[in-house]
């Protein structure tokens, strides 16, 4: 019996104050989302398959939980919430021209073995921009990105921009295949340089390109310190990549951001669907990022609609961890009171409940036990965030109790309910 009353590896419950913190925290994001125009979307907690197969870039076949329905089809919890955007656009907004913005927010589940002690279900809060292909869309959700971990609490964060056109555009110079291009971009993800040197050992590569890919690595810090390999760059598309840039950073000094971003051309992502910036925004309390996202404008036309795209993703998980240790989280108010009750005034304490939550208080009743004191009632209280208790045990009066610190007021029943 037991081992019925424990959640499986990889999840687990969240309640009282951490839920309420959690819920605060989203509700605030989804504000931030909201100011910039964008529109909640809610997709299933399931799809085909085939919405997040290796075409499409996602995640690993073998990270998903699948199972199947009645027909025999793979069905797959959602590892990833941005192709549920795209089948949903390609589907809902197929003649549409102008931009679309979305937001969302919702679990994902990754059944990964690596990641050991870690949450297998995560919550995401994004905003997806569809139909916009300008840098201006790419500074917008870069500004937005900074904006929601300030409205989260955050003094002290940054945000690393990539590029993966220029390191698409540099293994297409070098001539580098399918496997070959996967291998490399595993070794620069985990900053494995002398996998590097001897994955390129056996290739012949002229001497700029070959200089350019060892130093991926290293490739990270100021604008000026990651341009410095321009001239290195004959390969069009990685030239075009590291001007994207430099325009980017001129855009994010308009919204005074500047002092928050940093650069890295050796930034990869595992979803291989990016296709131009990316970025990952990192605090102190988590070696993990608290915000992704990127620019991927192929995966819409893969369900059938031609749509550049740009998407951000919080990690609320991650953030409120970042959050707690930083000793940045605030208490939520304590909304609920709790009417207490002698049988004998039911009557009085239902007209009481019902004034109050005319007024859209939050009323819990609960009839009272002669075996338990106020003090029985106060700690009840505490243990379930509940701010304050109307006592009712005579038909005209009413005692007011602050459950903090177990203050008591007696007050008339009819001035309360006048």
């Amino acid at each position: 019996m037991d081992r019925l009353l424990h959640t499986p590896e990889g999840v687990r419950d969240i309640y009282n104050s951490e839920f309420a913190k959690k819920k605060m925290l989203e509700q605030e994001l989804s504000k931030r989302l909201a100011l910039h125009g964008f529109h909640e979307i809610q997709t299933p907690m399931f799809e085909f398959f085939d919405i997040f197969s290796k075409e499409r870039g996602s995640v690993s076949g073998k990270e998903m939980y699948k199972f199947f329905d009645r027909e025999g089809n793979t069905l797959v919890l959602r590892p990833d919430i941005t192709p549920s955007i795209a089948r949903c656009v390609a589907k809902y907004y197929k003649t549409e021209e102008m931009p679309i913005r979305l937001s969302y927010c919702g679990s994902t589940f990754i059944n990964s073995s690596s990641y050991q002690g870690k949450l297998k279900e995560t919550t995401q809060l994004g905003a997806e921009l569809i139909n916009d292909a300008s840098i201006e869309a790419d500074a917008e959700m870069i500004a937005l990105t900074v904006e929601c971990l300030k409205c989260a609490g955050l003094k002290e964060f940054q945000v690393e921009i990539g590029q993966a056109d220029f390191f698409l555009g540099i293994v297409e110079e070098a001539g580098f295949d399918e496997d070959e291009t996967e291998q490399l971009r595993i070794l620069i993800e985990n900053k494995n340089l002398f996998g590097v040197e001897e994955l390129i050992s056996g290739k012949k590569l002229e001497k700029p390109v070959k200089s350019v890919i060892l130093q991926l690595t290293d490739l990270f810090g100021t604008l000026d310190k990651v341009l410095g390999v321009k001239e290195s760059i004959h390969n069009e598309r990685a030239r075009n990549a590291l001007e994207r840039m430099e325009k980017l950073y001129e855009l994010l000094t308009l919204y005074g951001y500047e002092q928050y971003i940093t650069f890295d051309l050796g930034m990869l992502s595992k979803y291989n669907y990016y296709t131009g910036i990316i970025f990952r925004a990192y605090t102190y309390g988590t070696g993990d990022a608290v915000i992704t996202g990127g620019r991927y404008d192929s995966l819409v036309s893969q369900f059938g609609k031609q749509a550049p795209a740009i998407g951000m993703a919080v990690l609320i998980d991650q953030l409120l961890t970042a959050l707690s240790r930083q000793k940045l989280l605030g208490e939520p108010e304590l909304e609920n009171t709790l009417i207490v009750y002698d049988s004998s005034y039911i009557a009085n304490a239902v007209a009481l409940a019902n004034h109050f939550r005319g007024q859209e208080m939050k009323i819990e009743m609960l009839a009272h036990d002669e075996r338990k004191t106020r003090e029985d009632y106060i700690a009840y209280a505490n243990r379930m965030s509940i701010g304050g208790i109307l006592a009712l045990f005579t038909e005209d009066e009413v005692e007011v109790i602050h459950a903090i610190d177990g203050t008591v007021q007696t007050v008339p029943l009819k001035g309360m309910l006048s």
